[in-house]
């Protein structure tokens, strides 16, 4: 015979899984996650820029042959002789450029881009660089040094810092603070969506049901405690099915899709990368760009940070499920809940908040103990564990959460049994408490 709280998670369950709310954000999110690994492809293919005709007014004989030498595929440089308010004129250009003729010993207003359209950053910044080396060229070739220009070059150094940690076994694994960075605000922005949600959610049911005074004929049948958790693993359950579905999702397109979508030369540097054996001052693409692609390349590495967020996810939600369905007990309408669900909501945001100080440096005293604490832990330490934290803090970490939810759990019961009874007056913090005490 089903036990009476499997009853209440059942009904829980099926009664929002069915929604099409819920069919629609679970379908939802992994097809955004994979336009967000789409779109900079898309971008920089349909992005390409119009050529544009240039007329160049150039006295000083300095910048037209820097211009022209430059080779851009989407500016074509034409010298004229007359100045730019004659050019102008001309339909035939799409800017004129004019350059004064001490450009050499006053760049900084010696160089002006007159246009017709809307100025293009990308060119601007182009000529804005190639000027300036010309200008740089020029006043070099003016200390009559030989070979000045290769010796600098020579001196000029590109250092690209590697970060390795070792661990306990002397064993060397290459990282990225900016990926992991980037990594754990995701996974607490994941997790903070939840908690406020499906919390809310479980919130919101008791007060309906309280108003509805069906919560008073349920409890004929079952004990208030078992019906309190019916209500949470109900839910629970439902948030933990759609982060199982986008972990499904995410590994699919992380093990077929991406590795389709990379251009061949991206795809061989992730690979020397990974082996190795990749020259970081020969790479075309950014290092960091190309550690986060074979991180989100990995199936194994997406499928374990999906096993952290569930491993959090459900215990920072039974943890504050148990504060918002004691909320939702003793008030009889939204309203009057949302004084009280500061207790519940403040918490989660200073917790997230901690977390992102705690990203930048997941090693200082506040970041561990933060971390630890229950009501902050599940963003914290969501944040600190792609910086590869020692194991035995995890486990600290999610030991502490899920204890404080049998003690939560079990606090908020005693407020629940006799909330659901109460009717018509807001209680206050100190009604809590002594409804609490009652034996």
């Amino acid at each position: 015979m089903k036990s009476r709280i499997g009853i209440i998670i059942g009904r829980e369950f099926r009664e929002r899984v069915a929604k099409k709310s819920f069919i629609v954000t679970t379908l939802l999110m992994p097809v955004l996650m994979l336009g967000l690994m789409v779109t900079p492809a898309l971008i920089a293919m349909f992005s390409t820029p119009s050529e544009k005709v240039v007329a160049v007014h150039d006295p000083s004989g300095v910048v037209l042959p820097a211009l022209q030498k430059a080779d851009m595929e989407y500016a074509r440089f034409i010298p004229v002789s007359s100045d730019a308010d004659s050019v102008l004129r001309n339909t035939a250009y799409d800017a004129v450029l004019s350059v004064a003729p001490d450009v050499v010993k006053n760049p900084g207003k010696g160089v002006t881009l007159f246009l017709h359209d809307a100025a293009s950053m990308e060119m601007e910044a182009t000529i804005s660089n190639v000027v300036r080396q010309a200008v740089e060229e020029q006043r070099l070739q003016s200390y009559d040094i030989e070979n000045l220009a290769q010796i600098l070059d020579e001196i000029h150094a590109d250092v690209s810092l590697r970060t390795v940690r070792v661990d306990e076994s002397g064993e060397g694994e290459s990282t990225s603070s900016m990926l992991s960075y980037v990594m754990g605000i995701f996974m607490a922005f994941i997790l903070y969506m939840f908690l406020l949600m499906y919390g809310q959610m479980v919130m919101t049911s008791i007060i309906e049901e309280k108003n509805n005074r069906v919560l008073e004929l349920v409890v004929t049948s079952v004990k208030p405690m078992q019906l309190m958790m019916g209500k949470m693993l109900g839910v629970g359950l439902l948030a933990v099915v759609q982060v199982v579905i986008w972990g499904v999702l995410l590994c699919c397109i992380s093990a077929f899709v991406l590795p389709a979508i990379l251009p061949e030369t991206v795809s061989q540097q992730v690979d020397m990368l990974n082996a190795g054996t990749l020259d970081a001052a020969a790479a075309t693409t950014d290092i960091d760009l190309l550690q986060a692609i074979s991180v989100l390349g990995s199936v194994w590495f997406v499928a374990k940070l999906f096993g952290y967020i569930l491993l959090f996810l459900v215990g920072g939600f039974l943890f504050y499920a148990s504060i918002f369905a004691a909320i939702g007990s003793a008030v009889d309408n939204i309203q009057d809940a949302s004084q009280l669900q500061s207790f519940a909501v403040m918490p989660i945001i200073v917790g997230l908040i901690i977390g992102m100080a705690a990203a930048t440096d997941p090693n200082t005293p506040l970041a561990f103990w933060s971390s630890v604490i229950p009501f902050t832990s599940p963003m914290v330490m969501l944040i600190r564990i792609p910086f590869d934290i020692p194991g035995w803090q995890i486990w600290v970490s999610v030991a502490a959460l899920y204890l404080s939810f049998v003690l939560m759990a079990w606090f908020a019961a005693k407020i629940y049994r006799v909330g659901i009874f109460m009717h018509g007056k807001k209680p206050s913090v100190k009604d809590l408490v002594r409804w609490a005490n009652y034996k």
